[in-house]
């Protein structure tokens, strides 16, 4: 039952990267198509980023009240119509409201599938598994990028958005007969027939029933963010909130601009395209040996040292512009930031606890989404007024140096 779950959460993850990487493997066959400048198309990325935002603060701690599950298959549902729906959008304005409607299911999505995971894995493994679960993400994108590349040159970026759609959908039987709620949610929220459900629960993982639920303070507050700043959490959760500000930043500015920039520079669709895959192909590998590392390292020693290595790879960019070397470090660069951004989600998973933890995930990536919608902003202007790749690499390096550096700074007995 729990390699289940964890496959389930793994694929909807895998969804999750899909629907956000689409309007970047879109972007080029836009922009011909409506003749769009960077910077409006800086705005529709952040778009979706602010309905990701959004998603994670309102939407994902609904999880700590209502179970998991629910909020997993509303996500989920979300996704699928608002993705395929983009297909019909006949202009920006329609474009925007389209990717924020689906920023809104993707941010929820994220958080819940995060907190679910860390409550069915082992503890010395935990770090592993959401690492593994996370990887669904860039999976997501190096699959739907291998697809754009044959799919949005013959049958136009139109089509790409409604196979998106198509395939999300399909996963709702697949989260409802699969997925099991949290026991720790229902020992938490003590929702009617708690005890009936977690006995269930247990039953189908062979371990003892219980014959009364166990004393726990039952959460009350319809989402518990105050909970996030007593004074045991408060330093720790504002140096979460900085450090993913920073990584945020890094990661939707590169996720967002690598094809169209690589498409600027010469590149032909098809192998702009593939530089957005390499960079998520490095992701995938870079989430899964972090999670390794820190399970025999601590995961604050791992993540810090990554992070500040992958702020010197930036500042590398411009020396390897024109060479066959510019590949391998883009897939660098999707290891090091992205591996660095998940294993700042297994920080939050640790570190708070069942009756809150959704909500401490959710507004950790909400508040690093804030520098997820800044930065393709920033980007496209930057773009648009004629900053080199060099000098934007470089400038977007030191996000990248002080994520590692408020990592180091965070302190608590949970997360070595």
């Amino acid at each position: 039952m729990q390699y289940a779950l964890i496959l389930v959460c793994f694929i909807m993850n895998m969804l999750d990267g899909m629907d956000v990487l689409v309007i970047s493997y879109t972007a080029p066959a836009i922009s011909r198509e409506w003749a769009t400048s960077p910077e409006t198309l800086g705005i529709v990325f952040g778009a979706g980023m602010a309905g990701m935002t959004l998603g994670t603060l309102l939407i994902a701690p609904l999880a700590d009240r209502f179970g998991r599950k629910t909020i997993i298959i509303f996500s989920g549902l979300l996704m699928g119509c608002t993705i395929y729906l983009t297909a019909y959008a006949q202009d920006i304005t329609q474009l925007m409201l389209f990717r924020f409607l689906s920023g809104l299911g993707i941010g929820s999505m994220l958080a819940s599938t995060t907190s679910l995971t860390a409550e069915y894995s082992p503890e010395k493994s935990r770090d592993f598994w959401i690492s593994f679960v996370l990887s669904g993400y860039p999976a997501g994108a190096i699959l739907s990028g291998v697809v754009a590349a044959a799919v949005v040159p013959e049958e136009g970026w139109r089509y790409m958005y409604r196979l998106a759609g198509i395939a999300t959908l399909m996963t709702a039987p697949l989260v409802i007969l699969l997925l099991s709620e949290s026991i720790e949610f229902y020992l938490s929220v003590r929702p009617r027939n708690a005890l009936t459900k977690v006995n269930r629960i247990l039953g189908r993982m062979n371990i003892a029933c219980l014959k009364e639920l166990p004393d726990s303070d039952k959460i009350t507050s319809k989402i518990p963010v105050g909970k996030l700043f007593k004074p045991e959490y408060r330093k720790t959760t504002l140096m979460l909130w900085a450090a993913l500000f920073m990584v945020f930043s890094v990661v939707y500015y590169l996720i967002n601009w690598i094809p169209k920039l690589a498409s600027d520079a010469g590149m032909s669709m098809e192998l702009a395209i593939y530089a957005g895959t390499t960079f998520n192909a490095g992701a995938f590998i870079g989430m899964l040996f972090q999670g390794y590392l820190s399970s025999v390292f601590g995961l604050k020693r791992t993540i810090g040292f990554i992070l500040i290595i992958t702020g010197g790879l930036m500042a590398s960019f411009g020396l390897l512009i024109g060479t066959d070397w510019l590949l391998l470090l883009i897939g660098l660069l999707g290891f090091g930031i992205q591996g660095g951004l998940v294993g700042l989600y297994s920080f939050c998973a640790r570190v708070y606890p069942a009756g809150f933890r959704t909500t401490g995930i959710g507004w950790a990536m909400g508040a690093g989404r804030l520098g997820g919608i800044a930065a393709p902003m920033v980007g496209g202007l930057l773009i648009g007024l004629g900053m080199g790749l060099t000098a934007s690499f470089m400038l977007f390096a030191i996000p990248a140096f002080l994520a590692g550096l408020f990592t180091f700074g965070i302190s608590t007995a949970r997360v070595r």
